[in-house]
């Protein structure tokens, strides 16, 4: 039988087959030691092939095939560094989520997040969520924050799951798809499901006061068929999203606004760092890239991974400015 992995729990996955049939799986030892370097084999959004075992009181599915993937999104495991947890496959887009104080969502994650979008072969809409909390000043960094994204070529979305606005530009963009939701815990990943499909009642929970950080509500990846026609994978929050398997050298193609000026630098393999005539520098100096891409870039390159989660927008934002006020 052949059927699409819907949840993952670590140990068992709900799979619902091509008759419509719910069923829990568990999978053949091989998986865990065919070579792959993900600690979790088999993803929500997989297509794979099973058979029924009926031996027991209750009837369980045995994983014994994965079909291939289209594309897929990773992230560093949580407690093994070398190591990468897939957080869903097959995806057609990924809806990232941001707030720009409620929590605060940095320029250097989001940046971490489109490169590896862009490496695996997903495309990433951002979702500024909250919009409806926002005053004059937080206002203000939402849409430099979007004029950022948009300048390069990403499409934005602003929306309120609360008060309604912007949910229909997003079904429009989901009917007839497989999309993801991601993001920090706390921007309002399970909110804006629950606005979307009202019937599905997601748990949610307030931000801490404390730390401005979203509380975990989602711990486990979950598919949903939607009444519109469309599939929305909901992943737990990320706290950080450390870069895996880069070369420094490949690192700025899946920068678009790099891509397109990197034949230009006069040496094959400029990491526009140090090299004369870097024409993404050249172009960094006539504001014609944003140095808050080109800052998360120097910390994708140095692998600084286990800071970047403590920045805040506004620290981003400063740090950007003085790097400016040097040239």
């Amino acid at each position: 039988m052949t059927g699409l992995v819907y949840k993952s729990t670590g140990s068992w996955y709900t799979v619902k087959s091509n008759e419509g049939t719910f069923i829990e799986c568990r999978i053949k030892g091989k998986f865990r030691i065919k070579g792959i370097k993900s600690t979790n084999p088999i993803a929500v959004g997989d297509v794979v092939d099973f058979e029924l075992d009926e031996t027991s009181d209750t009837t369980i599915g045995v994983i014994n095939a994965i079909h291939d993937r289209k594309n897929y999104i990773v992230r560093k495991s949580v407690n093994l560094s070398h190591q990468m947890h897939i957080i869903a496959s097959n995806v057609d887009y990924v809806f990232l989520l941001i707030t720009v104080n409620n929590p605060p969502t940095t320029f250097n994650f989001i940046d971490r997040f489109l490169v590896t979008a862009e490496a695996y072969g997903i495309e990433t809409i951002l979702v500024f969520n909250k919009i409806d909390t926002l005053d004059e000043v937080t206002l203000d960094d939402q849409l430099y924050m979007q004029h950022v994204y948009q300048q390069i070529g990403y499409k934005c979305l602003r929306v309120s799951s609360t008060q309604g606005k912007g949910i229909e530009e997003l079904k429009e963009l989901m009917v007839g798809k497989t999309t993801m939701f991601s993001g920090h815990s706390g921007v309002g990943k399970s909110t804006l499901v629950n606005a979307l499909e009202p019937s599905l009642h997601l748990k949610t929970k307030t931000i801490s006061e404390q730390s401005m950080q979203g509380q975990h509500t989602t711990t486990f990846a979950e598919m949903y068929d939607l009444s519109f026609g469309a599939k929305i994978i909901d992943t737990p929050g990320i706290k950080g999203f450390g870069i895996v398997d880069m070369e420094k050298e490949e690192i700025s193609g899946y920068f678009p606004e790099f891509f397109k000026l990197k034949d230009q630098c006069k040496f094959n393999n400029c990491l526009h760092k140090e090299e004369p005539k870097c024409a993404i520098k050249e172009a960094l100096e006539k504001d014609e890239i944003s140095w808050t891409r080109y800052n998360s870039y120097l910390k994708i390159l140095e692998g600084d991974d286990e800071h970047y989660r403590t920045d805040i927008y506004n620290d981003d934002r400063i740090a950007s400015d003085a790097t400016r006020n040097k040239q």
